[in-house]
């Protein structure tokens, strides 16, 4: 099993309890910081690329396969949030991939963005990514933006009251490692990345995707969209509430669905 976290988080923001709840059901697990992020190293810090971090999923898929404990035909990959949207493109292209969980995706970030960010704003917002481009040239920092905020109408990554109530909730002990900020080039990163257009491209791999019936991050109605392009092997799963009720009140329901997920597709024939 791979398993890492969302959008400028870190992996002791519950995915940790994933890791460990799949591996107390005898899977072995690799649990990862994404590159810039946390623990793990790379440049620039707080950059969340998603290629890159595509990329770094299908790195360790191939940890996993040297590993001797691990049967490399048996990788399943679990995402969530803006890696539920990786883990579709990694599962459409990397056949060494058995089994893939998704929950409340992002599914079209164009279309996300567009729906968070006002049209009067987007010449601005273009404009911010544009200078910061021509900054980096010039070898100059890149520019950051607070991932969160706390003041209605002020610039952020995720600028919505849910995602701040959200943060406010989480133990500080597993905020030792994060940072409130990403640099702008994520948000621009975003705007270009599409993921539920490899959904279809899954099979003949089994899908389990999971979406927050008021889900107004990632939001439901694009998921919904991307499921019924998706073809079989393929489940839905909806719950009540919006995108963090899969870490909260929901979180042992869905770890015990990806749980009995991944032991149905991967218990194979043993090597």
């Amino acid at each position: 099993m791979v398993v890492t976290h969302g959008f400028g988080a870190v992996k002791e923001q519950y995915t940790d309890d994933v890791a460990e709840g799949l591996a107390a059901a005898g899977l072995a697990v690799v649990l990862y910081d994404h590159a810039c992020f946390g623990a793990s190293d790379g440049e620039p810090r707080q950059e969340a690329d998603p290629w890159t971090q595509i990329q770094g999923y299908r790195d360790a898929i191939t940890f996993l396969c040297t590993r001797p404990e691990v049967d490399p035909e048996r990788i399943g990959i679990f995402g969530s949030s803006f890696s539920g949207g990786h883990v579709l493109v990694v599962a459409a292209v990397d056949r060494r991939v058995k089994a893939v969980y998704s929950q409340v995706p992002v599914i079209s970030g164009g279309t996300t963005l567009s729906r968070f960010i006002p049209s009067e704003s987007l010449a601005e917002i273009r404009r911010a990514f544009d200078a910061d481009r021509l900054a980096r040239f010039r070898g100059e920092p890149p520019a950051m933006i607070p991932l969160i905020t706390a003041t209605p109408g002020e610039p952020a990554a995720l600028a919505d009251r849910q995602t701040y109530e959200w943060y406010q909730s989480i133990e500080p002990e597993r905020l030792a490692t994060w940072r409130n900020e990403v640099t702008l080039r994520s948000v621009e990163s975003i705007s270009g990345y599409e993921p539920g257009d490899y959904i279809a491209r899954i099979s003949p791999t089994p899908l389990l995707l999971v979406v927050a019936q008021h889900d107004i991050l990632t939001h439901s109605d694009l998921a919904y969209a991307a499921y019924e392009r998706a073809l079989h092997p393929k489940r839905l799963v909806t719950l009540p509430g919006g995108h963090f009720v899969v870490y909260g009140e929901e979180f042992k329901h869905t770890l015990a669905l990806m749980t009995e997920f991944f032991l149905e597709h991967l218990a194979g024939s043993a090597r």
